[in-house]
């Protein structure tokens, strides 16, 4: 019995739609996230259009609701609607998505709120201030437009 870490066990990881669903809608979101923000705002370095690939959150689209939904997708298409890893994925897809579009957003908005409040009161009193990180979020059109994606990549890669 093998513990899945072998050669063979990877070739059976990369070729499994489940997988291949969740790196493609990852990949194809935070590509088109890259594209929609270089062209909105040029980067000035290469390495800034790579974060964005790589590591960027918020924006258009979604790749939280892309890759949460693809996995979902996948699942129902391999496992079956009924299956106990589906309800588990479609429960855990609409956790990550609420988070995506309330928490995440929220703490980006108040993180924004410190920081100007902070720069304010900086500068009235002479002092130094380091802002906080402003996080960002998704809008509802990200978000549905990241859950499309995923879908349909999804579709494409358990059908195809």
């Amino acid at each position: 019995m093998t513990n899945g870490f072998s050669m063979g066990g990877l070739i059976i990881l990369a070729r499994h739609p489940v997988f291949l669903s969740a790196l493609m809608s990852w990949f194809v979101a935070q590509f088109a996230k890259a594209l929609i923000s270089s062209l909105r705002h040029p980067a000035g370095s290469f390495r800034e259009v790579l974060l964005t690939l790589f590591w960027k959150t918020g924006g258009m689209p979604s790749s939280h609701s892309a890759l949460s939904v693809s996995i979902t997708t996948a699942i129902a298409h391999t496992s079956g609607l009924s299956s106990d890893v589906f309800i588990l994925s479609f429960f855990f897809s609409m956790v990550v998505i609420r988070d995506a579009v309330g928490v995440r957003r929220s703490s980006g908005l108040q993180a924004r709120a410190i920081n100007q409040m902070g720069r304010e009161l900086a500068k009235a009193n002479g002092t130094v201030f380091s802002p906080v990180k402003e996080v960002h979020g998704h809008t509802i059109p990200q978000i549905i437009v990241g859950s499309l994606l995923g879908f349909f990549i999804a579709l494409a890669v358990c059908t195809l």
